[in-house]
């Protein structure tokens, strides 16, 4: 007998730090365990099984994430005592934003028109352990206007081969970032974080694995000197054969949102 399934966009937030990313792993806590967990908890012996938007690295948080929920058997009654009861079971650390049902043919990954990515940092300074979890200190001082020129060249259309983690000849690396650029940040703010940092804005369809991170760390290298502008522009190149071998670290990086 065919069985009708029911389909759930949830949205979601949370600070990353003490998850090793997404997906599930032996042995670690990860936040796809915790959600089914919690999940699974609340709704007793319904079954279900939840589907990510974009899987997330280790320590790397998110304002709004999202995940698909399908349920068999039989509908949630009520959306808002399930936001309430799953918010009340789930770690300090994860909170749920909203639940809506949505059509079958809805597709939690291919539906989204794009994505915004935060890269916080500071430069010069040794910051405040607090900052650790969503803010990457870099103690040298940076050339951050130099830096911020160098954003500029990400956005478009390139090919992101370089700024793949272990990329294959058989990859599709041609992306378009509709937004690249390093700006103030007037976004996050702490009475412990220093006076002074930034965010590298990113917006795009969709990304390579590490590929914004890898960004970053090519962008640390410029603002040391290590690197001109003239090598991020032929990193982006068709036939580029340079590999970047700075990945920036994954606590500074923030999923902003993702729009549907």
């Amino acid at each position: 007998m065919f069985q009708k399934r029911y389909y759930y966009l949830v949205k979601f937030q949370f600070l990353g730090y003490r998850f090793h990313g997404w997906q599930k792993q032996p042995n670690h806590k990860t936040i796809h365990l915790m959600i089914d967990r919690t999940i699974k908890y609340v709704l007793k012996d319904h079954r279900f099984k939840t589907l990510a938007a974009s899987r997330t690295d280790a320590k790397v948080s998110a304002e709004m994430a999202a995940f698909e929920l399908f349920l068999k058997d039989s509908p949630l009654k009520d959306l808002d005592h399930f936001l309430a009861e799953f918010n009340y079971n789930l770690p300090q650390d994860i909170r749920a934003l909203s639940i809506d049902e949505v059509s079958a043919d809805f597709n939690v990954i291919q539906d989204s028109k794009h994505k915004e990515y935060h890269y916080i940092f500071s430069e010069g300074e040794k910051c405040h352990p607090f900052c650790a979890p969503i803010l990457t200190t870099i103690v040298e001082q940076l050339d951050v206007d130099l830096m911020s020129l160098g954003a500029k060249l990400f956005q478009g259309k390139h090919n992101f081969k370089s700024y793949c983690y272990k990329a294959t000849n058989n990859g599709l690396y041609e992306r378009t970032l509709k937004v690249c650029e390093l700006i103030d940040n007037n976004m996050y703010k702490a009475n412990f974080f220093p006076k002074k940092s930034y965010v590298l804005r990113v917006v795009g369809k969709g990304f390579g694995r590490h590929q914004i991170r890898l960004m970053m760390g090519v962008l640390i290298k410029l603002g040391r000197g290590e690197v001109g502008l003239d090598y991020i522009e032929n990193s982006l190149k068709e036939n580029s054969d340079i590999k970047i071998d700075f990945i920036a670290p994954a606590s500074g990086l923030i999923l902003k949102k993702i729009e549907y």
